[in-house]
């Protein structure tokens, strides 16, 4: 069996039959799912499976079944999944149990952790110089040097982040960790780059001294997601970015705008707690919800609480087990979530409106995939004929609902076809305002005939202002027209179909493409 993640979806499956090991502890409300015991291949394997009862949300064996596409994908409300509706899809699938010998060894994978379980199965060895390569994440361990905490607790906090992190499993290919000390003022004891082995990172935290001061909590983690995380100091590029912050009792400055920086710099924020503020000290807290404005989401999973500093071991495991669940990093910039799409839609006479209805589906299909919001991907739609009209601009709506209403919404214009002018349009009005923003542009032109103007300057103007070009041509689109538009190697970036029938088919493709060159430009 082929161990998936919680995000894993059924066009990302190559075989016609094949077995999978579904993690446990996958997020519900993250699952997107569409249809009911046939599912759209755009939907997660294993948020299908909870979905039709082939397995809890403690994961478990699955073998999927690939099927042709269906006209249409029904809502429903199943095992804490609430699937969507969709119109036609290319390809679908069909979840069954898996066999019991793959079930139990399903069970010893039910979350990613850092050391190997110990069961009556063969023991797997850990390649120390390596690391655990199941755990692969950049780790900033905000400790707490402040008065709040004193000497006494300073070591026991040493103590238990050493526990951490020996059980991380450190090494050349599995998590990197450094420390940042917060008090008055925060200081970088060490960076990811210092150490790959847990043992001189072990030694390196037990030399820490306390610092004392303020506990300024916030300006130490806005300093640590601003400076620690760069390739110079040992950053990986597409390795999850996390903070751990350590607080004992309360911070003396604001966390809030510190906490909307790290989102910004793409770092998932979470926050263990020590000894919370007693009632009579809430009058001293500046903000009583400071962890749920600090961590990554609000959600329950980036905070975490403990008692007291006595008697840590029985934390160290659950913690290690969060910091090593990859698909649970909603803050980590993906394809998914890093990405501004344009859609240039071709509403010339040619297309008429049935076809037109088509293109929109399309563009429906595609937005679908990616995690529309106020910090994540962002859409937009431009039509044209010989005019262009923006039908919504990047930051006209923030929800993935919103957009699709929007699309929906669109009026077919009718006219001739002006494909040059409005990619320069498109350039200037559309991504103009969100150039200099943390996503990266794409631009998805449609059109169904010839340009009565020239595509070829336009599209390398584009180019030149950051934009990657994708070009789907239908009917009698010229195949030259669409290779002058598209971006370098033409041939990945250029689509065409005889039938507007046929741009469901491309929906996958294109996802597949935005996310290679989301990831190429990360390398």
């Amino acid at each position: 069996s082929t161990a998936i993640t919680c995000f894993t979806r059924g066009l990302d499956l190559r075989k016609g039959t094949e077995d999978v090991l579904c993690p446990g502890n996958c997020p519900l409300w993250q699952f997107y799912v569409f249809g009911d015991g046939v599912y759209a291949s755009l939907s997660s394997v294993c948020g299908a499976a909870i979905h039709s009862g082939v397995i809890t949300n403690a994961g478990g064996a699955v073998r999927v079944q690939t099927l042709p596409g269906q006209e249409s994908y029904p809502a429903v409300n199943a095992n804490g999944i609430q699937s969507q509706v969709l119109s036609r899809w290319a390809s679908s699938f069909s979840v069954t149990a898996g066999t019991k010998t793959t079930a139990l060894e399903a069970v010893g994978r039910s979350v990613s952790t850092a050391r190997p379980s110990t069961g009556k199965r063969p023991k797997k060895t850990l390649d120390k110089k390596a690391g655990n390569k199941d755990c692969k994440a950049d780790i900033a361990f905000l400790i707490d040097g402040s008065y709040n905490i004193g000497q006494r607790r300073f070591n026991l906090q040493k103590n238990f982040v050493g526990k951490v992190a020996v059980m991380l499993g450190i090494g050349i290919e599995g998590p990197h960790v450094g420390v940042v000390q917060a008090s008055e003022h925060p200081k970088i004891e060490f960076y990811l780059k210092n150490f790959t082995a847990a043992k001189e990172v072990l030694f390196a935290i037990k030399e820490l001294g306390f610092r004392g001061g303020n506990s300024n909590t916030g300006k130490a983690l806005k300093h640590t997601a601003q400076k620690f995380f760069s390739l110079e100091n040992g950053a990986r590029k597409g390795i999850p970015k996390i903070i751990v912050v350590f607080l004992d009792g309360w911070p003396s400055d604001d966390l809030e705008e510190a906490g909307i920086v790290a989102r910004e710099f793409g770092v998932n924020v979470f926050i263990v707690s020590v000894a919370k503020p007693t009632t009579e000290e809430l009058g001293m807290v500046q903000d009583i919800g400071f962890v749920d404005k600090a961590v990554c989401r609000s959600n329950g999973f980036f905070s975490y609480q403990m008692p007291t500093w006595f008697g840590t071991t029985k934390f160290v495991k659950p913690l290690v087990q969060k910091l090593c669940s990859h698909e649970q990093m909603l803050c980590s910039k993906t394809c998914y979530n890093s990405v501004n799409i344009g859609f240039l839609i071709d509403g010339s006479s040619s297309v008429g409106e049935s076809n037109f209805r088509l293109v929109l589906e399309f563009v429906s299909n595609v937005a679908k995939a990616f995690e529309i919001s106020d910090i994540g991907s962002k859409v937009a739609a431009v039509q044209f004929t010989y005019d262009q009209r923006t039908e919504f601009g990047f930051t006209d709506h923030v929800t993935k609902e919103k957009v699709l209403s929007a699309i929906r919404n669109i009026r077919y214009m009718s006219g001739g076809t002006a494909t040059g002018d409005a990619i320069s349009f498109t350039t200037r009005n559309v991504f103009g305002p969100v150039k200099d923003g943390p996503n990266k542009n794409f631009l998805i032109v449609l059109t169904d005939g010839q340009s009565y103007d020239d595509v070829r300057g336009p599209a390398a103007a584009a180019q030149k202002a950051g934009i990657t070009v994708f070009s789907v041509g239908v009917a009698w689109a010229p195949l030259d027209d669409l290779k002058d538009i598209a971006s370098e190697p033409r041939e990945s970036h250029t689509f065409f179909t005889r039938e507007f029938t046929g741009l469901e088919q491309m929906v996958p493709d294109i996802i597949r493409g935005i996310c290679k060159d989301f990831l190429d430009s990360k390398q």
